[in-house]
């Protein structure tokens, strides 16, 4: 059941309770023709644009008398419907056309409002030649509304999928720069210790020490190793910044630094005025798996719902 803003008997206002409207207000867009991506609505919008123009070419956007008389003529009573009917819709389509120039993600409910409000002015001024805009015409344009409104929203998706994707591959090349880096800098540690243990060795005497660091350094050189051919592997952590969120909201993202810290570091730069507290850091050999699991459990309480790739 939905209730129009409007104002009741008693003079009380009556709250707009619209599912599209309440959804829009709290950042969540529904689609009106779900489609798989942005060239699927391009395509889909060509198609439509070249039916509109079909319409008006064959005179099916404008319904009208035909046997309207001018000056008790009906040959002067059709031109005149004729000539009026294309101003009316010169008029609707120019409503039309500056919607779809201004068309924003939320304001496509407006924009078909305003169009349906030119519709029925046309129709009012044109009673007397019974003369309206085509149910069939103004559907494919209240559909051109609805499918740019969602090939805006498709592209923006689109778009900040990129990013996304974009920022996630430097991370991966700067993962794999400090990993590389790490196994030239445990190579000749570890060349340098096992000469000296040789050296050692050549003259009768041994070092304990020496042969556990070497222990450790090896052990270093898998992990170093399995961290490299593993992706998924890395640090889930859980992070909060009380001065620029508040209390009680924490953030949960994961990092394949070898040091996390340093991506919280950089978490904490000029995007925020107070740097993030942590709560905790676990390392995982899928923390992909492991932080994806984690949003969809605390789904319920996140705060952005604009967004669903925020952490």
């Amino acid at each position: 059941m939905r209730a129009n803003r409007g104002a009741s008997s008693n003079g009380v206002a009556l709250a707009n309770l619209s599912d599209e409207q309440v959804l829009q207000e709290v950042g969540i867009y529904r689609y009106h023709h779900p489609l798989e991506d942005a060239a699927a609505y391009r395509a889909r919008l060509d198609d439509l644009t070249e039916r509109i123009a079909r319409a008006v070419t064959v005179g099916e956007a404008v319904e009208c008398s035909s046997t309207f008389t001018y000056d008790n003529s009906l040959a002067k009573g059709r031109k005149m419907t004729k000539d009026f009917g294309r101003l009316m819709l010169r008029a609707y389509n120019a409503e039309v056309e500056n919607s779809l120039r201004t068309m924003r993600v939320g304001n496509v409910e407006t924009a078909k409002r305003r169009v349906e409000s030119s519709r029925e002015t046309i129709a009012r001024l044109g009673a007397m030649m019974e003369m309206h805009i085509s149910d069939a015409y103004h559907a494919m344009r209240m559909e051109e509304l609805e499918l740019t409104a969602d090939f805006l929203m498709k592209k923006q998706e689109e778009r900040e999928a990129a990013r996304d994707e974009r920022a996630r591959l430097r991370e991966e090349r700067r993962v794999a720069a400090e990993l590389e880096a790490e196994r030239e800098r445990l190579d000749k540690e570890r060349a340098h210790i096992v000469n000296a243990i040789h050296a050692l060795q050549a003259s009768g005497n041994g070092d304990p020490d020496l042969e556990q660091r070497l222990v450790a350094i090896d052990s270093a050189i898998r992990e170093n190793d399995f961290r490299a051919a593993n992706v998924r592997a890395g640090y889930v952590y859980v992070i909060s910044n009380r001065g620029a969120f508040g209390e009680g909201v924490v953030k949960i993202g994961l990092t394949r630094r070898l040091t996390p810290s340093d991506r919280i570091d950089e978490l904490s730069g000029a995007s925020v005025p107070f740097t993030f507290d942590v709560h905790c850091l676990f390392f995982s050999v899928d923390a992909v798996s492991l932080e994806t699991e984690l949003h969809h459990h605390f789904t319920n309480r996140r705060l952005n719902c604009v967004n669903t790739r925020k952490e």
